[in-house]
């Protein structure tokens, strides 16, 4: 049997390794490594997968975020909505911005922002919600988007670990996650579901003056060369990471259905264990399984990794602190918050490996270790 990693990204690339390197040597070719037609190709596929009107690639997830949030003027004092159970860089750009960071509960089920948690935060200083997609499941966005209207709030979507998922309102519409609020993000980690061979990201938005705004901000600010209108910054996807995505994009869909075959596996061999709780999936809504992550019930989680890593079956705690909770943000001198179920599941989440690359005798095995481990 072949080790077991978190994600194998080096099998991934084995199998289209003829595509990556001719894309890459073709960027080799032209010398076109900023801004080339690679970039602009690339830009265009994502943008007719996700069948939104504008796809702006930046240097990563993180600067992202930044520049959606600085597209949408939010000023020094604005209050924004986010989840503290999400990875650190959905709350750094808000703080690193000089903006307040609302912390907000999830829904346990699904490990997204809980609506009514929203509902209850709003202030008349509240300028923007940051719905978070984790893991690969899509927030519960026509509710989420519905109080936004209600409150004139912008929705900027955190859409790093769920590129490709759907999402299917009540009167049967389905859209991609990234796509339904003002602004997507996603990252182009390695790890992702869709990633490169670097870093790299992208923001996406059905508006002409916010695509507008984001490229000038993520060049520097220019409109046109060395006519700087407003403060910006240098993030930039190269032209062989974009060639690279490129050819990943391809098979993204392949890529998603692996790793729900994979969780659905997962899932039907946990079925029976009393101290496993598996992932929750929302009814008509595509998950893509960025983790599998499950919900420990009387088990101690760290006995329980070095009990796996003992038999070669990695595991990871993903996130063991939430946001609410990180000394980075005692400068901001917020009031404390009460998160009773995001402290919960901090204490008990629990992720197993989840990759494209997953064989029937890797998840015997995981599966084997793991009952064995938790019964």
């Amino acid at each position: 049997m072949i080790p077991i990693q978190m994600v194998d990204l080096k099998k991934q690339y084995a199998k289209i390794k003829n595509e990556v390197d001719l894309a890459v040597e073709a960027v080799m070719e032209s010398s076109s490594f900023i801004n080339g037609k690679a970039v602009s190709d690339f830009s265009n596929h994502l943008s007719a997968y996700l069948n939104v009107k504008h796809v702006i690639p930046c240097a990563n997830g993180t600067d992202a975020l930044q520049i959606a949030m600085m597209a949408l003027g939010l000023e020094p004092g604005d209050e924004i909505i986010t989840p503290s159970f999400t990875y650190i860089a959905t709350t750094e750009v808000i703080a690193l911005l000089r903006l307040k960071p609302v912390f907000v509960e999830v829904d346990p089920k699904t490990f997204c922002i809980d609506p009514d948690a929203i509902l209850k935060s709003i202030t008349p200083k509240t300028k923007a919600i940051v719905p978070v997609h984790l893991f690969g499941q899509s927030s519960e966005m026509e509710t989420i988007l519905k109080i936004a209207k209600e409150h004139n709030l912008y929705v900027i979507e955190d859409n790093a670990q769920a590129i490709g998922a759907d999402y299917t309102f009540s009167n049967g519409v389905t859209k991609k996650t990234g796509t339904m609020g003002d602004i997507g993000c996603t990252s182009f980690f390695p790890s992702k579901n869709l990633g490169c061979f670097g870093d790299g990201g992208a923001l996406f938005t059905n508006s002409d003056e916010l695509a507008e705004k984001i490229r000038m901000i993520a060049n520097h600010g220019q409109s046109r060369r060395y006519y700087h209108d407003v403060v910006g910054c240098n993030s930039r996807l190269d032209s062989i990471q974009a060639a690279i995505l490129d050819i990943k994009l391809k098979h993204l869909d392949e890529y998603n259905d692996a790793r729900f075959n994979a969780a659905e596996y997962y899932t039907s061999a946990f079925a029976d264990n009393p101290r496993i709780k598996t992932p929750f999936i929302s009814t008509g809504n595509k998950h893509v399984f960025h983790q599998y992550t499950l919900i420990l019930d009387g088990i101690d989680r760290n006995q329980l990794i070095e009990n796996l890593a003992s038999v070669q079956v990695p595991a990871m705690i993903y996130y063991p602190v939430p946001a609410h909770r990180q000394k980075m943000f005692s400068f901001l001198n917020l009031p404390q918050v009460d998160l009773p179920e995001t402290d919960w599941l901090t204490e008990r989440v629990f992720s197993l490996p989840m990759h494209t690359e997953l064989d029937q005798a890797q998840l015997n095995y995981i599966i084997e270790k793991v009952n064995y481990f938790t019964n």
